[in-house]
């Protein structure tokens, strides 16, 4: 490949990125669609061509961005999609050599981590940017008023206590549907370059992905914090964002436990089927996740090794 091709395919994958991103000014509601899959042409470039094309994939996106949408949406666009996108792309094209000399690829669950991180960050700017609990509230007030009039009256609850519990998950939901999103995005691009043999590293093994500890505590932090009178809103948006890691954590107790079967694809199909129809199974799968370090899970259900011919379970 000549010397100008890796950033020439860079800033072309970003120019994509920012025509999906930028489709929303249409106004139709498939490009809602499209934006969502704003994150793929830019995390393709990094996960194709390495960090260089990472970082020219983002240049160019914000560079179209800005001349058609203005500096604001493009410093949006760069906090939420490049500065991220770069980031991440970065974490998981580390290796290092082994012991036995084997190369070893950054691990999923640090990457999930970082991940994390950007949620919480994300959600905490929010929140100070919206003036807190009060500000966010105010907000919502005004903005979903005929909805939430509507949705009072339905239920026979007040306006105020309706728009209190939507202002006390709104930042925490909106940080986990962007994790939810750039994680979707991640596992599109590289399982396409995969599939085409254009990958920079091997895709990761969902059943292996193993969340660092401290997860663990702050999830276990958040949990009492409901219970703490004002350190409620944040324990409760907390909990929301952490909710996408340990799904994760979830699936990969599932993906361990349906290898014991004799075809592991079926269970793992219906499962994930029942999730895009109705959604509760990742929630179901959180669950699973939080309790798989505590109770190693993981281990109880890893597929049994053969040992001199036979069955060690």
């Amino acid at each position: 490949m000549g010397r100008f091709a890796t950033p020439g395919i860079g800033v072309g994958l970003g120019a994509l990125g920012a025509l999906l991103y930028l489709s929303v000014l249409i106004g139709s509601p498939g490009a809602l669609i499209l934006a969502y899959l704003a994150q793929l042409p830019l995390f393709a470039a990094g996960l194709w061509l390495g960090l260089g094309a990472s970082i020219a994939a983002g240049a160019g996106a914000l560079v179209l961005v800005a001349t058609a949408a203005g500096v604001s949406t493009a410093a949006v666009f760069a906090a939420l999609y490049v500065v991220p996108i770069v980031l991440l792309t970065r974490q998981a094209l580390l290796a290092r050599h082994g012991p036995d000399g084997a190369v070893e690829w950054y691990p999923a669950g640090l990457l999930t981590a970082w991940l994390t991180v950007l949620g919480l960050a994300a959600m905490g700017t929010a929140i100070a940017l919206l003036g807190g609990p009060s500000g966010i509230e105010a907000l919502l007030g005004q903005m979903l008023a005929p909805a939430i009039d509507r949705l009072a009256e339905a239920g026979g609850s007040s306006r105020e206590a309706l728009t209190r519990l939507v202002a006390l998950v709104t930042p925490g939901t909106i940080a986990a549907s962007w994790m939810a999103m750039t994680a979707s995005n991640a596992v599109l691009a590289q399982g396409v370059l995969a599939r085409f043999g254009r990958a920079w590293r091997p895709s990761p093994d969902l059943a292996a992905l193993t969340l660092p500890h401290w997860l663990s505590g702050l999830l276990a932090a958040a949990a009492l914090s409901v219970f703490a009178g004002a350190a409620r809103f944040f324990g409760v948006n907390v909990l929301i964002v952490l909710s996408v890691p340990f799904c994760l954590a979830g699936l990969a107790v599932l993906h361990t436990a349906a290898r014991r079967l004799p075809r592991p694809q079926i269970p793992l199909v219906g499962f994930y089927v029942l999730a895009g129809l109705f959604g509760w199974p990742l929630l179901l799968a959180a669950v699973v996740g939080a309790l798989d370090a505590p109770l190693g899970l993981r281990r109880r259900f890893s597929p049994a090794r053969r040992i001199g011919g036979r069955l060690d379970d």
